[in-house]
């Protein structure tokens, strides 16, 4: 069987990994259906990457930044002609839905339209000095070699969040694709290249995390880390960063919860908690994993969940009729049966679902049904950990207090959603609820690039992408011009 064979792009040229070593990118829908060959790196491959990156930033640091911009538009421009095209290649490596698929796309266009902006406006301040004749400012600068890794389930649309930021403020960047997604990745840089981003001011370097990933981490020439992953993974790579005293942007897990009060629109509420849960087939951080249900509705919308979920189409996303791909991987279908026997242990009741698919056209591919658990308290495991699969727990509660406690109760905190049409709940709900991201009357999924993306507690440790993606990738420097001719001490001279 034909397949293409990638290679990584280190300073301009396209390389194979130097072990000669390959991973085969399959389509998680069908296993025949053989994506390509992708570079299997190791840390001398990290290295030659970083060595490109650094002898670029020495050039791309002096390019003003409005001319760099001008890069990023034009590639936003090239991602509109080709987006067609790279939706259909991540449906084929990552599952999603073409209609999902192509907003993932759309994402990196918006993303390249609204940082080309931030080209003209990387802001400094001016202040008064304390002392006569001598002018105060302070300006933003580059990092210098910047390293990214980045996830599967959005695999264009999470790199031009690291990327662009990084690329206009002057940055050279070695990326790291998700071992099941590199293709997306690899789409996204060439758009770059085609805008005519100079040679190895973007690196593209393939392979696991294990090896790859940990080498760009503890390269002493990496000036700071852009990781989006796992929490579990995360902690690992803030951990290994700060023994080089690296700044690290970590967005990690989520357990996100949709709240239903009485009087909610119910209608719309249903619709929310199922493109929240289902979407991606689950496999968000901010999926919507916990539907918390006021008493007073509690009954009709279980059952008009359940029956919409149990109605919603499987299959392969390159076909238009389908509404829920395949997980990923065989592993990604582990853990889920793993956490469906563990809500049962737990005295869970399976309202829907429960099981990989294996049927059919399904044996091709690593499918789960769309899974429902009713009879879920706050203490369980199935309503504390991310499964990042297509399952949803159910959670009854009296008072909106309530609510509001089992929301918070979990180690993370990303998303969460609020359903109610009593605006001073609403805006209670903005207030207390401790999530990086509150949506009101709309589901936990759906985040715009311009709004800071990330989250409190377990989720993330302070930074954010969107807005404040800038901050990140930018340091600040105080710069004193004294035009007084004489030497003045500040803090000794402005004393009398």
């Amino acid at each position: 069987m034909s397949y293409p064979t990638y290679h990584n792009l280190i300073g301009g040229e396209w390389l194979p990994a130097r072990s000669g070593k390959t991973i085969l990118n399959l389509n998680p829908a069908d296993h025949s259906d053989i994506v390509g060959a992708f570079p299997s790196s190791s840390a001398e491959d990290v290295n030659l990457a970083v060595a490109a990156a650094k002898k670029a930033y020495a050039s791309w640091r002096l390019v003003p930044a409005p001319k760099r911009a001008e890069v990023l538009l034009h590639a936003g421009l090239i991602l509109q002609q080709r987006k067609e095209q790279y939706a259909r290649d991540m449906t084929r490596e990552m599952g999603k839905v073409l209609a999902e698929t192509r907003g993932d796309v759309q994402e990196a266009i918006d993303e390249a339209f609204y940082v080309a902006g931030e080209g003209r406006r990387l802001f400094g301040q001016t202040t008064p000095s304390e002392l006569q004749n001598k002018f105060a400012m302070s300006v933003r600068m580059p990092l210098g070699v910047v390293g990214l890794i980045t996830p599967w389930n959005f695999p264009m649309a999470i790199p031009s969040w690291k990327l662009f930021p990084a690329i206009v403020s002057g940055n050279a960047c070695v990326i790291k694709p998700a071992t099941d997604t590199p293709l997306s990745t690899y789409n996204l840089v060439q758009a770059l290249v085609d805008a005519g981003l100079p040679p190895g001011v973007v690196n593209i370097v393939s392979g696991s995390g294990g090896s790859t990933g940990t080498a760009l981490i503890e390269h002493r020439d990496v000036r700071a880390i852009s990781f989006t992953g796992s929490s579990e993974v995360g902690s690992f790579v803030g951990q290994r960063a700060a023994a080089t005293f690296k700044p690290v942007s970590l967005e990690m897990g989520g357990k996100n919860a949709q709240i239903v009060l009485n009087d909610a629109n119910l209608d719309l509420a249903l619709d929310g908690a199922l493109w929240g849960a289902f979407g991606t087939t689950g496999q968000r951080c901010t999926a919507t994993s916990r539907i918390l249900l006021q008493k007073g509705i509690a009954a009709e919308f279980t059952e008009k969940f359940v029956a919409r979920a149990k109605s919603l189409k499987v299959g392969n996303g390159l076909d238009e009729s389908v509404e829920v791909g395949p997980q990923v991987n065989a592993g990604q279908i582990e853990t889920s049966k793993q956490y469906v026997e563990i809500a049962l242990g737990e005295g869970a009741k399976l309202l829907a679902g429960g099981h990989p698919l294996t049927d059919g056209d399904y044996s091709k591919g690593t499918f789960f049904e769309p899974t429902i658990f009713g009879g879920v308290t706050p203490s369980m495991r199935i309503a504390r950990e991310e499964v990042f699969g297509p399952v949803v727990c159910l959670i009854e509660f009296d008072t909106f207090e309530q609510a509001i406690e089992i929301a918070n109760s979990i180690d993370y905190g990303l998303s969460t959603a609020l359903y109610t049409k009593n605006v001073n709940r609403a805006f209670a709900g903005i207030r207390d609820l401790e999530a990086g991201i509150t949506y009101i009357n709309a589901p936990t999924i759906g985040a715009e690039v311009h709004l800071p993306f990330g989250g409190v507690k377990h989720t993330g440790n302070g930074h954010r992408e969107g807005l404040g993606a800038i901050d990140f990738f930018t340091t600040w420097k105080a710069v004193y011009v004294d035009y007084s001719d004489k030497l003045q001490r500040a803090q000794i001279d402005n004393a009398e």
